[in-house]
């Protein structure tokens, strides 16, 4: 049950209640609803047909009631000896001769037993443990534990009385022993007074714990680069495309952090196709013209070599060295640019998870781009951090890029630690992505279209399902998928890509792709995070209800990447769960990347929305981010303020609700 210390027990909170207040007499009893009644057992017998139960016959004044037991004890039956009184607690149905209650609670009423005085809590159970342990513990720390000295508030009272919430200890006496059903609906609707009190706590606690992170981090040196422009404007000026105003915002947010002395810490979103890297290699301009070099990893080397490809084609002509480092290149490659990255002759090394390992090293880390960031482990992101320290006290500044928009809700609460920037805009000349739904009978048509878009010279994606998380059902199919298609559409250049293929095929595989040698990529969902290529016009996925809406999007981003209009194909099977309708329902009816990523919040919850960021985050039981949001911004508002004026309140608020309060974020 996880129950280690006394605030733990505390907060083991009911799920429910049951009136045993009240006695209510049989003939009083509603169909289908809870009742306790008292009464005197007639007789009880074990009954063999249909199968064997225990019947059992009570009487009150009022009338008669019938308790039937289809799974028994020997034990039970002194309790239903005739004469014996007995407190029933069940609900009541009509059968063809009796009122009946099967399974009810029963109880032997003694000489001198007197009804409760408030409400039963009823707490979830784990095996082993029954209701009355439960109960009696928490009585105990209720009546024999100075519990309300325990639990005492740690911050001045003005804190809570502005919010207008009660004290902790009260807050949770309420809970496990509420007055009645009015105070009861409050609770389960966690709006009641007790209830957002503990609420707030929580968020604070989150809060507190992410802002200590953050100002810790700020209080580590790092080097100030300043801007000095030149081959920022050279290469601006060199673009064949405008800056977007929100691309010219998150570009200043940068240079300035930058420009300071205690290490950079910025989370950079923006939908698929919104030119986060553009952006990305303007902050690494400012980094080498300041005589640093510049990390940036991917978590695929398809993404990696796309990063590398386009740096090289950008800076080249700058006169920037740009160095390429993964697991699969050969051994002479592999130490060229090992040696370019140790001697400083590279100012920017792109990369895989190669970039961190122990043999690579830095002459002069100044800055680490990380794409797609929640794809990368917390200790991950450490290591390559690491890899710019100097003499363990000056770090390189940290610039991590995310596809997958985050609602601002889940950004407040789990990435309150870091600055964060937003592009929330496309480049002008983008043409909107169509989206359409077909179902599975209808599958003729969707290889005509794309039989049709081939031959009109542009190139299209088939998706296959992602089949109950198994790598190697999603493989068969895949090859199963590419064998069909390359039957069916003899005059067509068939490729397949997956995650099993060695490194050197995919991306032989992906450049056949972008230079048009292949017109119909087969793949798996491994190209979620992949290459752009401009001509791309359509793309079909496969069995899309059984994806996530944060998925379908970014696979979705991966049409639509030049001025071409594109097409994206939902294939869906016919019997949809009402999730999966939902689903459906959301990515067809919004292309905003944000909208998405909401409703997506909404259906999953932040658990699976997060990923790794889960690691070292302390995560919420109580609250919900889209219910309390309000106490959500009253924390954040409050937390800064309080580690300054009350550090060790803050630090014993920290002890009371997260399990282990020293450990912070790590990002």
């Amino acid at each position: 049950m996880g129950l280690e210390d006394v605030f733990s027990l505390a907060m083991y909170l009911p799920i429910r209640y049951i009136d045993e207040t009240i006695v209510t007499p049989i003939r009083d009893i509603e169909m289908g609803v809870l009742s306790q009644v008292e009464a005197e057992v007639i007789r009880a017998e074990i009954v063999y047909k249909p199968k064997k139960m225990l019947i059992v016959q009570v009487n009150d004044t009022s009338g008669s009631l019938q308790l039937r037991f289809l799974h028994f004890y020997p034990s039970q039956m002194k309790m239903f000896e005739t004469g014996n009184r007995i407190r029933i607690l069940g609900e009541a149905r009509h059968n063809l001769f009796a009122f009946e209650m099967i399974h009810p609670q029963c109880k032997l009423v003694k000489e001198g037993d007197v009804l409760p005085e408030a409400l039963t809590p009823i707490y979830s159970l784990v095996a082993g443990v029954g209701q009355k342990t439960v109960k009696d513990a928490i009585d105990k720390l209720f009546n024999q534990f100075d519990l309300k000295n325990y639990l005492k508030d740690l911050f001045s009272s003005s804190v809570y009385e502005k919010l207008r919430l009660p004290n902790l200890y009260e807050s949770i006496k309420s809970i496990h022993h509420p007055k009645d059903f009015k105070e009861v609906s409050s609770h389960e609707a966690f709006s009641s007074a007790s209830y957002q009190r503990i609420i707030f706590d929580e968020f604070l606690a989150q809060q507190l714990s992410l802002r200590s992170n953050y100002l810790m981090r700020r209080a580590l040196t790092a080097i100030p680069f300043k801007a000095k422009n030149k081959l920022t404007q050279i290469f601006i000026d060199k673009l064949e495309f405008e800056l977007t105003k929100a691309q010219k915002k998150v570009i200043q947010e940068i240079k300035s952090d930058l420009e300071k002395n205690h290490p950079m810490q910025r989370l950079l979103q923006g939908d698929v196709g919104s030119g986060k890297t553009v952006v990305a290699t303007i902050a690494a301009l400012q980094v080498v013209e300041n005589g640093s070099q510049v990390a940036f990893m991917a978590p695929t080397e398809i993404l990696a070599e796309q990063h590398y490809r386009k740096l090289s084609k950008w800076l080249i002509p700058l006169d920037i060295k740009v160095a390429w480092l993964t697991g699969s290149q050969s051994k002479k490659d592999r130490e060229t640019a090992l040696n370019m990255t140790a001697s400083g002759d590279a100012n920017i090394i792109v990369g895989t998870h190669a970039l961190f390992q122990e043999h690579v090293t830095f002459k002069k880390l100044g800055l680490s781009i990380i794409d797609e960031q929640h794809r990368f482990g917390v200790e991950q992101r450490l290591a390559l951090r690491k890899k710019g320290e100097l003499n363990k006290v000056i770090e390189p500044h940290q610039l991590m890029m995310s596809a997958t928009p985050i609602p601002r809700t889940l950004s407040m609460s789990y990435f309150a630690d870091l600055d964060v920037s937003v592009i929330d805009e496309l480049p002008k000349g983008r043409e909107p992505i169509v989206t359409k739904l077909f179902s599975e009978d209808r599958r003729d048509e969707i290889l005509k279209r794309v039989h049709e878009v081939c031959h009109a010279g542009a190139q299209a994606y088939w998706v296959c399902p992602l089949i109950e998380e198994s790598e190697v059902l999603q493989l068969q199919t895949a090859e199963e998928t590419y064998l069909n298609m390359q039957s069916h559409f003899k005059d067509l250049k068939v490729g397949l890509v997956h995650g099993r293929m060695k490194s050197s095929e995919k991306q032989k595989v992906m450049s056949d792709f972008v230079n048009g040698k292949i017109q119909l990529l087969v793949a798996t969902t491994v190209i979620e995070v992949g290459v752009d290529v401009p001509n791309a016009t359509l793309m079909v996925i496969e069995n899309a209800e059984r994806m996530g809406l944060s998925q379908l999007h970014q696979l979705r981003g991966r049409v639509g990447r030049g001025s071409l209009k594109s097409t994206c194909i939902l294939l869906f099977q016919k019997k949809l769960s009402d999730v999966a309708r939902q689903r459906l329902k959301v990515i067809f009816e919004n292309t905003d990347g944000f909208i998405i990523a909401q409703e997506d919040l909404n259906i999953r919850g932040p658990g699976e929305f997060l990923g790794v960021r889960q690691s070292g985050v302390p995560m919420l039981r109580i609250a919900n981010l889209n219910r309390d949001f309000k106490l959500l911004e009253e924390a954040k508002t409050i937390a800064d303020q309080l580690l300054e004026d009350y550090p060790e309140a803050s630090h014993l608020h920290l002890k009371r609700w997260l399990s282990h309060a020293n450990e912070r974020v790590k990002v």
